[in-house]
């Protein structure tokens, strides 16, 4: 599919997030008109102050349950592009449906809303995650885009609400992912889109979405203050166990340039920006987009205190 310039109309899901509220200002500052997904209209009122310079380049639309048939449909209607960012990823689920259902669901249901009604849109960027690439190994790997994580599928079929919770969440990524990649195949005569899909590991960085206290921050940004302020790991944990991350603001760069180039459709790209015991091949990324630069961890690290002192953390 063609390169998707300024000033097309992006659709961005569940755009009141972490990561997806920086998609959303990143879109906006390269001239891009929004339409975001919120839950209600209450929370999309933090979303039309912190962009209103932007005036009616950015516009809401209520989408109250992603689970539910046809909940896109509206949404999709006269937009460019699509960036899919809705779905779970918090560790407080019961049993794994909780986060599995509603990433497949909603995933599933923003494709078949653009096959059915998105007659204009020409590409679909869905985040997934490194979670749906790596498995966990006790010796190094380079995992690359053609590696998917079936551990997780497993330990949950076979364990059900005895597997791991981290398991629940990997496998609700993968089997996301999954299912998109085997839409696209299953209709490929019928749609006029293709399909990108970002995955970024670990994403840490400078928080711009509405929150008010410690209690709401995001998984990640959560692990990063318990980590720096409450001590929650100790040296071991902090030296021997490892993962990539990515800082927000690059993730939310890969987002833009899903769009604008055109060699991108087509593929699954993994964003990140250190070595650890797991690491990853990101060569695609630097190839189809130029991602070849990253914010380092100093900067990344250094920028998130900063914010957590501004709001007296």
């Amino acid at each position: 599919m063609p390169a998707i310039a300024a000033p097309a109309k992006v659709l961005v899901t569940g755009a009141n997030g972490y990561i997806a509220m920086w998609v959303v200002r990143r879109l906006l500052e390269a001239g891009y008109a929004v339409r975001g997904t919120v839950q209600s209209a209450t929370k999309g009122e933090y979303l039309k102050k912190l962009f209103g310079s932007y005036g009616d380049k950015l516009e809401l639309k209520v989408v109250e349950d992603i689970t539910k048939e046809g909940a896109f449909d509206e949404a999709v209607k006269g937009v460019d592009a699509i960036e899919h960012t809705a779905s779970p990823f918090h560790f407080k689920a019961s049993e794994p449906d909780e986060l599995i259902s509603p990433a497949v669901k909603g995933t599933v249901g923003i494709l078949n809303s653009a096959l059915k009604f998105g007659t204009n849109v020409k590409r679909v960027v869905v985040t997934s995650s490194c979670a749906a690439v790596l498995e966990i190994l006790n010796h190094p790997k380079v995992f690359n885009e053609s590696d998917w994580d079936e551990q997780c599928i497993r330990n949950v079929q076979e364990k059900g609400k005895d597997s791991n919770p981290g398991d629940w969440y990997r496998a609700s990524k993968t089997l996301a992912e999954k299912a998109a990649w085997d839409f696209v195949a299953k209709n490929k005569s019928s749609i006029g889109w293709d399909l990108v899909v970002l995955n970024p590991p670990y994403v840490f960085g400078p928080i711009i979405h509405e929150i008010s206290s410690i209690d709401q921050l995001n998984t990640s940004m959560a692990d990063i203050y318990g980590t720096l302020y409450k001590n929650t790991k100790d040296t071991e944990t902090l030296t021997s166990a490892g993962n990539a991350w990515v800082d927000m603001r690059d993730l939310a760069r890969a987002h833009v340039l899903a769009i604008q180039w055109e060699q991108a459709g087509g593929n699954r790209l993994i964003v990140y920006s250190v070595v650890h015991m797991f690491r990853y091949d990101v060569s695609r990324a630097r190839d189809l987009q130029g991602m070849d630069k990253y914010i380092t961890i100093e900067e990344c690290i250094k920028d998130s205190l900063e914010d957590f002192k501004k709001r007296g953390w």
